[in-house]
């Protein structure tokens, strides 16, 4: 009776091993395949060509949802092609006064869209 009790720990000793081997190489397989979705998603991600560094709480742009380090991509209809300096966003802001603005951004890795209406408010220019 005894032998046959240590021949079954044995047994189920080996089948917990074999579990958990096959457990740990799912395991590893799983991350090395979000790795490479994360990587092949970063080199989808469009270019950007400005950086938020800040937002006036209470302003259009608070209201849209522009955050504080979002990296901008597209902002109306300039983007990384044809962007030169901030003047060109200042004129899209100027032509676009109470019009709804596309702005794609960069936030966390992930591609966000937001519309973005400039307007004047209680505090300077019209974004904020």
């Amino acid at each position: 009776l005894q032998n046959d009790h240590k021949a079954l720990m044995k047994q189920v000793e080996e089948a917990l091993h074999k579990l958990h081997a096959r457990e740990k190489e799912k395991h590893a397989r799983d991350e090395a395949e979000a790795l490479a979705e994360a990587m092949s998603q970063e080199q989808r991600l469009p270019q950007a060509f400005a950086r938020v560094n800040a937002v006036t709480p209470g302003s259009p742009a608070s209201a849209a949802g522009l955050q504080v380090d979002d990296e901008v991509v597209e902002f109306g209809s300039v983007n990384a092609n044809n962007f030169q300096s901030l003047q060109n966003i200042a004129t899209v802001v100027q032509h676009s006064e109470g019009r709804p603005l596309s702005v794609t951004v960069i936030r966390g890795g992930r591609r966000v869209h937001v519309g973005l209406t400039p307007k004047r408010w209680a505090g300077k220019g019209l974004l904020g």
